[in-house]
């Protein structure tokens, strides 16, 4: 983890990469969020173990509401591989299918391409824009989650 929150070009569009102590404290972030609500970031990984980002479910302002957010990061040399997309949908359908919720929000850079595009493959669209934030505007993209017919597969 310190190795990819730490990776500057990962973490282009977060005002700087994390120190080891700030992964430490998203560690025990991510260990609160799962102890408070049931779930948080997973690990990403290949079936041969190999570590390759995090990708999960947190609660996150928007606009002063509290919204159940997707997030990912994929290591540098795995992006553009599918991992993200995938790891995203697996969230979306948890969010919807064990957690029942809702709606679900991907908080995005307004320059950061690739992660739109990952947002957008999964159903969202551009449903706002974040102004409160301490990191200046943020792009929400959203969606409806309506639960899925049995038989029936995304």
């Amino acid at each position: 983890m310190a190795a990819l929150l730490g990776d500057a070009e990962v973490m282009a569009y977060y005002p700087a990469p994390k120190t080891r102590h700030e992964v430490l404290d998203w560690i025990d972030w991510s260990r609160r969020n799962y102890a408070q609500h049931g779930h948080g970031l997973w690990v990403i990984e290949t079936h041969d173990g190999e570590f390759v980002g995090d990708c999960g479910l947190t609660w996150q302002q928007v606009n002063g509401s509290a919204r159940l957010e997707v997030g990912y990061h994929v290591r540098r040399d795995r992006q553009g591989q599918g991992y993200a997309t995938e790891a995203a949908e697996a969230c979306r359908d948890f969010a919807r299918d064990v957690l029942g919720a809702s709606e679900l929000v991907a908080i995005i850079h307004p320059d950061n391409t690739a992660s739109r595009r990952i947002a957008e493959k999964i159903g969202m669209e551009h449903v706002d824009d974040d102004t409160t934030g301490s990191r200046g505007s943020r792009t929400v993209m959203g969606m409806a989650l309506r639960p899925s017919e049995p038989g029936v597969v995304d």
